[in-house]
């Protein structure tokens, strides 16, 4: 018997789920032996993650803590349990937490009560008894009885809301609050409400990992999307590792932001993709292995650990012929795995998504923020062969001036204190760009320009490069002055009040001298239009804009912009990574697909002080012909299949 990893230590696992109902009474009866040790045999990985109690609050396994399903023919986790233990493979548990219908209806007294009075039926109160007379008694039973090595508890952060139960009044109350909580979010003391609520759902989790850690400190714990987009703050609470399940659909995108909110935390972290998509249950479609292994390649090429996703039949057996499809991930994977898990970002480009303005601006106690101008933005730049991570304050705290540029797109709030560093930062000879109205509200004292009102949406073209580029936006009616030979403000786009281009003409894009160093600003909220109005044009001038701010990054390509590239070190050595992001991703109408057309050629350029002993292109060791020349490593990628690694050394 091998010992298995530590979830820290993995890279590679599976993820089964039904979520059992009462309509679940032959429990075990087709799952054998042979047929988990055929997964293990098929796909290797380091740990399996399979159902205990999913949102229905029904238990797959016959709890003597809980609500088990109706009829159990074989105890199936049992089962999971022997025969991953004899494979040396971690096995986890997926446990609904607050989303526990079963609980709601035995104890009514649980639940969540919303603003009208009405109890919920799904949703357990973070204040109440739930945890400990439930959650953690479970938790316990399934280390000592089972020997599970941890947990992946589901339905948290995002199923948590705002809570009128007599049980979190009282705890209103005792927090210093003397006035009745609002109802609405434009009551007086929302904000206070909805950080109350955050303040619980910590209290909650921290209760639970704190507890189960003091029962047996090799149980390993994580909550469903805790510290990463939907919570962006500074880890607080002891969890062992971070984790989501992104969505089925458009899942390359979400991975690409997703990944970069998690990997930054400090903490190890995978994301789990979901092996089939479709509109509803009624439709839902097998994922090929290139889709899958594309979504792979964005999740390991920022140094993170991967999971798919697959449905236990309602007897907790599977489906063994999905395996074949992982295998083929798993392969494509582990032949990455020695130049991507744990690697560090090199910094390069920081979108910043501030946590004191997304919460200012939240109306929902998490995932309460329109993400689409900062995610347009996120994407334009990785279009555009940016190496791109997103930061909030505690990522940048001290560390601005490793940045070579810093994007602030969507917000219209920041705190004083990060206003007055983001400007040291531009005199220190940083350069920060500046999308859409918020950003520029904020910083309009320093650039140099009159604002000749409010912003106002419209129709108004981007000149840029000999082309236009009619676009429905938010506009700021922005003047530069006429120069006076400085050079402090230049116009660095236009934009015309009409499609032909001859309508009176004002500055789309600006760029302002402070100190040493540069502030781009771009006066229409030019995120937003990835989702609704993509077009190169745009793509083009935000990217130009960029690499006037930051005129030498680690690495530029040139090519499809259907490559994502990030800069990372591992063991000492470069290593650039080059994802294809081809593909129908946010078409509705393409559920499915099996193959990412290739692109290229690429070509590359790379700066490093001294010329490299060796430059290979990974996985595979195949070495590549490079120049040397003036600080910068060339090279050309032929054709691009999915995910290579060039690895420096």
């Amino acid at each position: 018997m091998t010992r298995p990893l530590r979830r820290s230590d993995s890279f590679l696992g599976i993820h089964f789920d039904f979520h059992a109902g009462m309509d679940c009474t032959q429990v075990g009866a087709t799952l054998s032996e042979e047929m988990v040790q055929q997964i293990i045999d098929k796909v290797h990985p380091d740990y399996i993650q399979c159902d205990c109690k999913g949102h229905a609050g029904i238990s797959s396994y016959p709890t003597k803590v809980g609500t088990p399903a109706p009829g159990f023919v074989r105890d199936p986790l049992r089962l999971w349990r022997d025969v991953t233990a004899r494979n040396g493979v971690a096995l986890y548990m997926h446990y609904s937490g607050v989303w526990d219908s079963a609980a709601c209806k035995k104890h009514p007294e649980w639940a969540v009560v919303d603003a009208k009075g009405e109890v919920s039926k799904d949703k357990v109160s973070v204040f109440g008894p739930y945890v400990d007379e439930l959650l953690i008694p479970q938790l316990m039973e399934l280390r000592r009885e089972y020997g599970v090595d941890g947990v992946w508890i589901d339905g948290e952060c995002w199923a948590t809301g705002t809570d009128y139960s007599p049980m979190a009044l009282e705890a209103w109350r005792r927090s210093g609050h003397d006035q009745p909580p609002p109802r609405e979010a434009n009551d007086p003391f929302w904000p206070e409400w909805l950080a109350f609520h955050r303040q619980g759902f910590r209290n909650y989790v921290r209760h639970y990992v704190d507890r189960l850690h003091a029962f047996d400190p090799r149980f390993q714990i994580t909550s469903n999307w805790a510290f990463s987009s939907f919570m962006p703050e500074p880890v607080s609470i002891d969890l062992d590792y971070l984790s989501g399940d992104y969505a089925p659909r458009n899942s390359i995108n979400i991975g690409r932001i997703e990944g970069r909110s998690l990997a930054p935390q400090g903490k190890a972290w995978d994301l789990m993709a979901w092996s089939f998509s479709g509109s509803g249950d009624e439709d839902w479609t097998t994922k090929g292995s290139a889709q899958l292994m594309q979504e792979a390649a964005v999740v390991i090429s920022l140094g993170g650990g991967f999971q798919a996703y697959f449905i236990e039949r309602r007897d907790a057996s599977v489906n063994l012929w999905q395996m074949d499809v992982m295998a083929k991930v798993a392969k494509f994977c582990r032949q990455r795995q020695e130049f991507c898990h744990q690697a560090q970002s090199v910094p390069q480009v920081a979108i910043f998504n501030s946590s004191a303005a997304y919460y200012r601006a939240s109306k929902q106690v998490y995932a309460g923020v329109d993400y689409q101008p900062m995610r347009g933005m996120l994407f334009y730049l990785l279009d555009g062969h940016n190496a791109v991570e997103v930061l909030s304050e505690h990522h940048l705290q001290g560390r601005m001036a490793q940045y070579g540029l810093i994007v602030l797109a969507q917000w219209d709030y920041l705190p004083d204190n990060v206003t007055n560093q983001l400007l040291n930062y531009v005199r220190g000879g940083g350069g920060l760009m500046l999308v859409g109205a918020g950003p520029v509200g904020l910083f309009k004292e320093h650039l140099g320009v009159q604002l000749e009102g409010p912003a106002q949406e419209g129709v108004r073209s981007l000149e840029w490069g000999g082309y236009l580029a009619p676009l429905k936006a938010n506009w700021l009616p922005a003047e530069a002055p006429a120069s006076d030979g400085s050079g402090a403000v230049e116009v660095f786009a236009w934009t015309s009040a009409n499609v032909a281009g001859d309508g009176p003409r004002r500055s789309a894009a600006t760029i302002t001298r402070m100190g040493k160093g540069l502030i781009g600003a771009v006066y229409f909220d030019a995120g937003s239009s990835y989702h609704s109005q993509r077009q190169f044009t745009t793509s083009d001038m935000l990217n130009r804009l960029a690499r006037r701010l930051f005129p030498q990054p680690i690495v530029e390509v040139e090519g499809s912009p259907h490559v994502d590239v990030t800069v990372m070190t591992k063991d000492g050595r470069l290593m650039v990574n080059l994802v294809n992001t081809a593909g129908l991703h946010e078409d509705a109408s393409v559920y499915t697909f099996d193959h990412v057309p290739p692109v290229g050629p690429l070509e590359v350029t790379i700066r490093r002080d001294q010329r490299p002993k060796c430059v290979t292109l990974q996985p595979g060791g195949r070495k590549v012909k490079f120049t040397y020349r003036d600080g910068k490593v060339g090279l050309r990628i032929d054709r691009l299949e999915l995910h290579d690694i060039i690895v420096v050394e």
